[in-house]
Order: C-alpha cells, then structure tokens, then sequence
C-alpha cells in the first residue's frame, strides 16, 4: 500500500504564489510517476502536472509557464510551486502516485484564489 499526506493549500489573492508538498510512504518502488491533479466544484478532476522518476513532465496548458512541478526521490516527495495564481485555478488539489499498473491519491488540499 501507498500512503499520501499533502500539506501546502490556502487561500490567496489573484497573482500571488502557494507550493503544494506531497509525500509518499509504503510500498515504493524506483520506477513511479507522482503528480497532481485537482477538481474545481461541478468540474471533472483533471490534470495539473505529472513527473515521472526519470523527470519526464507533463504539464496542463492552463498552468504551462505558471506552475512548476519538482520531487525528491529521496524523500519520496513531490512539489508544486504555483505562481500567478488565477481564481479559475480555484479547486481541491490531490496529490497522485502511480506505480505497477496501481494508482494513489492523496486526501486532497483546498486551494482558493480570491479576491
């Protein structure tokens, strides 16, 4: 099994910054993506951005240039800095680990951008 703990969300105003952490514990293997996604109330869950353990990355087109996705494979951590925040990336964001055909989330953190 795969525990995530997340810590990182709040509530900011439009063009600040926040940085989302996410650690794994478990059973962990070298070969491993971990990411985020996030759902905004009456929307779908969708992609943020995913970084697999050789640091191949995918990110939304929404957040190309504005978020930046990093981990530490030793503390089998992944990070999200999230720059220029938008109210359109209002939303609960949940951390995403997958490894051996198996998928993982994360209890979810709020983020809110408001003014």
């Amino acid at each position: 099994q795969v525990q995530l703990v997340e810590s990182g969300g709040g509530l900011v105003q439009p063009g600040e910054s926040l940085r989302l952490s996410c650690a794994a514990s478990g059973s962990i293997f070298t070969r491993n993506v971990m990411g985020w996604y996030r759902q905004a109330p009456g929307k779908q869950r969708e992609l943020v951005a995913i970084m697999t353990h050789s640091e191949d990355i995918n990110y939304a087109d929404s957040v190309k240039g504005r978020f930046t996705i990093s981990r530490d494979n030793a503390k089998r951590a992944v990070y999200l800095q999230m720059n220029s925040l938008k109210p359109d990336d209002t939303a609960v964001y949940y951390c995403y680990f997958a490894q051996l055909g198996s998928r993982h989330w994360g209890q979810g953190t709020q983020v809110t951008v408001s003014s």
